[in-house]
């Protein structure tokens, strides 16, 4: 958006969706690449073994090496610095490790089952560890999800593992020097494996956030005085694929009861309301107004649209067109808080974060950051403010950066997904006004399409001359 351009709300043609989208399965190929990538941090690191925890909500760095989670159970991976790996497992997932994407030995251990389930071959977790062996060992790496990022605490020394998991690994490791969270080889700054994408998990990533995306748009297009939350947060779940996130469709006060999800509750004239939905690679979020028109706003919040809207979607537009490979995180925070006031506009989070199979998997912007931004990241444009008095605003979406190089790869390996992304950029220029710079890949159908007035469905934000 250049200095002559201005922000209208005016009529457009809705985005395209793409309905039949069949998911891109992870290569042979890539998965050793990440086993080898996380090999090197291991030993630039001096790590003689990583010991990996997963559980449903926790197992996106297990994933990464093994292409499961152990579902409602328990499990842990480890991985010793000669490549190889061992599975912890319970009742139910023994079954997985021969259909894993990393072969292993398999230990049984049913206390990862669950309550009141046999305690058929039970044996201590420390006598598990004992037959794996670590008693050579230096410095071991626990891993959950979470990398620590305290500014008062030893984060090396904080674990989000269960406290008996954590227990048995002191208990056989009395002579080793070290025990660290290692979180950050997986999703860590420039160490981070996670954190850098191929072609292949570009276009893996791609069908979550086009899923969303479409997920979206038909509930957007659903919107009307009367039909429920329950309505519309079934239109937001598709294919039968697990959320990443809790779905929202929430109308007018949220959060009665302590509720977050949706419910029976009608959608009213005038109401605020909130749409979320995500899955692997990929969130869509909107808020507005359930009115038409300016003039349907409640009485102190008539300038919604300039006070809100308005400097949310030109802080959008510069997110995107301002972005760089190469560029500090620390930079592009300042860049933003410049243009989008903290103050003003009250938002505190990270304006962007990295996406895979989770929908936060960490960020590289934030304050004074050094941490560089790559060719392969996938971010979420996620700016949330706050305005007193007003209601919300709301246009996340995914996009991915990447180099002459790795466009490429995706041009030549992945012509479908080329198409859908050029049909992409050429809307968000042709019907947005916005100009993405070339190494900014829209996996996403909605990037920065907003429509505040939810019952108005051929209104959206753009850019004009």
């Amino acid at each position: 958006m250049n200095h002559n351009s201005k922000v209208q709300l005016r009529n457009i043609q809705l985005p395209k969706t793409f309905s039949e989208v069949d998911p891109v399965y992870l290569t042979e190929t890539t998965m050793e690449h990440r086993k080898k990538k996380i090999l090197e941090r291991m030993k630039e690191d001096k790590f003689d073994s990583l010991i990996i925890y997963a559980d449903k909500e926790h197992g996106n760095n297990f994933e990464y090496l093994t292409g499961f989670i152990p579902r409602f159970e328990e499990g842990l991976l480890v991985l010793k610095k000669s490549g190889q790996a061992s599975y912890i497992l319970g009742n139910e997932n023994l079954k997985m490790p021969k259909h894993s994407r990393l072969q292993g030995n398999l230990y049984h251990y049913p206390l990862f089952s669950l309550s009141n389930q046999p305690m058929n071959n039970e044996k201590s977790l420390v006598s598990i560890f004992n037959e794996i062996d670590f008693s050579n060992d230096k410095k071991i790496g626990l891993i959950g999800w979470k990398m620590f990022t305290s500014t008062q605490y030893d984060n090396s020394t904080i674990f989000d593992i269960p406290y008996f998991i954590v227990d048995a690994v002191r208990n056989i490791c009395t002579e080793v020097n070290e025990i660290v969270n290692a979180a950050y080889l997986f999703i860590g700054g420039d160490k981070g494996a996670r954190t850098i994408n191929n072609a292949n998990e570009i276009a893996h990533y791609e069908y979550g956030a086009n899923l969303s995306s479409t997920s979206m748009l038909k509930a957007m297009n659903a919107v009307e005085v009367g039909v429920k939350e329950s309505h519309l947060g079934n239109l937001l779940n598709a294919d039968g694929q697990t959320n990443n996130v809790v779905t929202i469709a929430a109308t007018g006060v949220r959060f009665e009861n302590a509720n977050l999800y949706p419910t029976s509750k009608q959608v009213s004239l005038g109401d605020t309301l909130s749409l979320t939905t995500g899955y692997k690679g990929g969130l869509s979020s909107r808020a507005g107004f359930v009115v038409e028109s300016a003039e349907q706003l409640p009485n102190k919040q008539r300038d919604y649209l300039e006070r809100v809207v308005i400097p949310y979607f030109k802080a959008v537009v510069f997110w995107l067109e301002n972005i760089r490979i190469g560029m500090q995180g620390g930079e592009f925070y300042k860049m933003i808080e410049d243009v989008y006031p903290k103050e003003e506009n009250h938002w505190h989070l990270n304006p962007g974060h990295l996406v895979a199979d989770e929908e936060w998997m960490s960020s590289p912007i934030y304050p004074s950051s050094k941490e560089i931004l790559k060719s392969g990241m996938i971010f979420q444009v996620d700016i949330i403010p706050s305005i007193p008095g007003y209601g919300g605003v709301s246009a996340e979406e995914c996009i991915a950066l990447a180099d002459e190089d790795l466009r490429g790869q995706i041009k030549n390996g992945y012509t479908d997904l080329w198409g859908r992304i050029e049909e992409r950029r050429n809307y968000i220029a042709n019907e947005l006004g916005i100009l993405l710079p070339e190494h900014v890949l829209p996996l996403s159908n909605l990037v920065a399409y907003l429509r505040p007035f939810l019952l108005n469905k051929s209104a959206a934000l753009t850019c004009v001359e």
